[in-house]
């Protein structure tokens, strides 16, 4: 595939930034080691890159304020820890997850790193509101109002708008947003509106491609229904599947999104990773504050595995990943320098063969996940 060659030539410019290994020790004082680059395999294109930074906190996701220092400060350690992909979307604080993303990346060598946002819902400035904390999952959101659409019109409008606040020419890859039943605002009635998307929004996807602005289309959604039926009527080429493949839920998607995707040569990118934070010790699962039972008393299990073989369980559900071949790349969020420091040198340890062993004998992970060599 000569645009996934040229692609990773462009982006091993300079820093040295990829390796082919998995995984590699930490590097000791200095640069960080290079990150693992995407060997990719049969099917359609994917990032290069096996990790990178999702853009829910940049946009004060969860309403918790993440300040201009911090957002910039989580960009700068992301990048100078390696990381060369970063997600992000105009739903995302309506619009301030993007600028902040902008801000940072502009000034980059475009062919130097990877970028994907989406579309669904176009904004529109309202004079009469101000900041404010009632809409979505947001702090501070900007007087903004949303409407969905995923006409023709409005996909090229969504990534017009995109481009500017985010201050490039191209986007690499590009998700029809949240067009699932677990939308509140849908319901029921998402297959309307998949409908709408289906001659809509996809052919005006495939016509970007053509046209070259863009490389890549999916649907970045919650639920399995939606990426199911893209498959059965159209070609993308890659899903940003968030919160349905993880080390602590996964026995669904092996079930139903990895075979289906892998039988369409077709990838995952897989947002929320540790469960919106779950996995990493936050008293949340999957964007909410409600944790089910069975949920916290897997979390205790994994942890007291971890310690026995000195294991970050964050990290090692970020390896969990890597290992699953129809897993393209995942895309933990940081709110922090902190926070992107440590997602930035996940995949540069190892995790030892026997915690994974215990895993599986334990019944903590199904029997059919791959796990790291």
């Amino acid at each position: 595939m000569p645009a996934r060659r040229t692609l990773l030539t462009a982006a091993t410019m300079g820093a040295a930034l990829f390796a082919t290994a998995a995984s590699a020790q930490p590097a000791s004082g200095g640069a960080p080691g290079p990150l693992p680059r995407n060997e990719g395999g049969n099917g359609r294109w994917r990032p290069p890159q096996r990790i990178g930074m999702g853009g829910v906190a940049l946009g004060n996701g969860l309403k918790i304020m993440t300040t201009e220092a911090d957002a910039l400060g989580a960009m700068q350690a992301a990048w100078d820890g390696g990381i060369r992909l970063f997600d992000t979307s105009p739903w995302y604080g309506l619009g301030v997850s993007e600028r902040r993303m902008g801000v940072f990346l502009q000034s980059k060598l475009r062919d130097g790193f990877t970028l994907s946002t989406k579309v669904g819902r176009v904004l529109e400035p309202d004079a009469k509101m101000g900041l404010r904390d009632d809409v979505g999952n947001w702090r501070n959101a900007p007087p903004f109002r949303y409407r969905y659409d995923y006409t023709a019109d409005g996909t090229r409008r969504s990534i017009e708008d995109s481009l500017q606040r985010l201050g490039v020419a191209r986007i690499d890859i590009v998700y029809i947003h949240d067009l699932s039943p677990d939308n509140a605002d849908m319901g029921d009635k998402w297959r309307e509106q998949f409908e709408v998307a289906r001659k809509g929004a996809i052919p005006a996807l495939e016509k970007m491609k053509e046209e070259g602005l863009i490389k890549a289309w999916g649907l970045g959604v919650n639920r399995p229904d939606p990426i199911l039926a893209t498959l059965e009527v159209a070609e993308p080429d890659i899903f940003l599947a968030a919160t349905q493949y993880s080390l602590a839920d996964h026995e669904q998607a092996l079930k139903g999104i990895i075979p289906a995707c892998a039988a369409k040569g077709v990838s995952l990118m897989v947002g929320a990773p540790l469960n919106a934070g779950f996995l990493a010790g936050r008293d949340r699962f999957n964007y909410g504050p409600d944790i089910p039972p069975a949920m916290r008393q897997k979390r205790e299990k994994l942890l007291a595995v971890a310690k026995r073989h000195d294991t970050d369980l964050r990290v090692a559900a970020l390896h969990f990943l890597d290992a699953q071949p129809v897993v393209s790349c995942s895309i933990p969020g940081a709110r922090n320098a902190q926070q992107a420091r440590q997602n930035a040198d996940a995949l540069r340890t190892r995790v030892p063969a026997d915690f994974w062993a215990e895993l599986k004998r334990e019944k903590l992970i199904s029997a059919e996940a791959p796990v790291p060599a």
